[in-house]
């Protein structure tokens, strides 16, 4: 263990520093405390029934708001951002569409290896922590934090937007044991203003200012859900077979700052790039295992994704 622990600016700095040479877009540290705001939200939201059929939204929801629960004697969460925004994508004439954060290897890996390449590094300064790392995997406001750490600000369509790179990423954290240097003030200015540029976007009226209803998301019906996709969304899906990445495209943010990762893992391969929908539509098992082991498409699994594509292709009843 260290003799010389750092004190918890030059800390914090070095976790930063680190972040952004392990790859990752940017770094945020917030004080683990009871997130009592966005508490409240969620449990409007869940009152509402806007989480669909995602029952597991519905547990643990004590350990969404409460990071101590999550980690014994958690001072700090550490927040990253990695970039998935893609240089090439997949051609749009006579094919069908996946959500750009699919096209590659599944995230989870990816930044849980780079996470904990980043906790060995703290660690290296600090000693063996209590701490845990988080992707997408376990009831965290995973948005939330981010905020809270100045990462960004929530945007109409909820999702985490980022002043100099847009909302294209993907969030991970560490929960620690160690005080660190945090921001006294986070400012939480919506920075959306008038725009509505995402709620006018989606097809399936999904979006209401800072609330999104996954009954009506496009992400959701073709990936969470796992039941027949309504009739009265025929023809408003807009050729998207898995995920939907629409109010995040038109979105001005994104359209300024946006830019290409640079994560060799993420880019689309050549069997993906070169489908059309009449590969699509033939697709069988042993190809879709092909193309998609260890990527997210795997979620949605064959059924769900031939399901998808009918939907997409059956005409709404006259």
């Amino acid at each position: 263990m260290p003799t010389n622990k750092p004190d918890i600016k030059t800390l914090s700095g070095f976790i930063k520093t680190q972040a952004v040479a392990l790859g990752f877009f940017d770094c945020g540290i917030s004080k683990a405390a009871f997130l009592k705001k966005d508490s409240e939200r969620v449990e409007q939201w869940l009152e509402n029934g806007h989480h669909a059929s995602m029952s597991y939204m519905e547990r643990n929801r004590e350990k969404r708001y409460n990071p101590e629960i999550l980690v014994e004697a958690a001072k700090s969460v550490i927040t990253v951002l990695y970039n998935y925004y893609p240089e090439t994508k997949l051609p749009e004439e006579n094919n069908f569409k996946i959500s750009k954060y699919a096209y590659g290897k599944d995230y989870h890996y990816v930044i849980k290896e780079k996470l904990n390449l980043l906790l060995k590094e703290i660690e290296k300064k600090t000693g063996k922590r209590s701490a845990r790392i988080f992707v997408d995997s376990a009831p965290v406001l995973d948005r939330a934090w981010a905020a809270q750490s100045g990462l960004g600000f929530i945007g109409k369509n909820t999702l985490l937007i980022n002043k100099k790179g847009g909302s294209f990423f993907f969030i991970g954290q560490i929960i620690i044991d160690i005080e660190l240097d945090y921001i006294e003030n986070p400012d939480f200015t919506n920075y959306c203003g008038s725009c509505t540029a995402c709620i006018d976007a989606c097809p399936t009226k999904a979006i209401k200012p800072f609330e999104v209803d996954a009954r009506r998301c496009i992400s959701y019906l073709t990936i969470e859900n796992r039941d027949e996709i309504p009739d009265k969304f025929k023809g408003k899906m807009d050729d998207w077979i898995f995920g939907c990445d629409i109010c995040q495209d038109v979105c001005p943010w994104n359209i300024r700052f946006a830019s290409p990762h640079s994560e060799p893992l993420f880019e689309p391969s050549e069997q993906l790039l070169a489908m059309r929908k009449p590969q699509w539509k033939t697709l069988d098992k042993p190809t879709f295992k092909k193309l998609f082991k260890h990527t997210p498409v795997e979620r949605a699994g064959f059924k769900g994704l031939m399901r998808n594509i009918k939907f997409n292709e059956d005409k709404p009843a006259s």
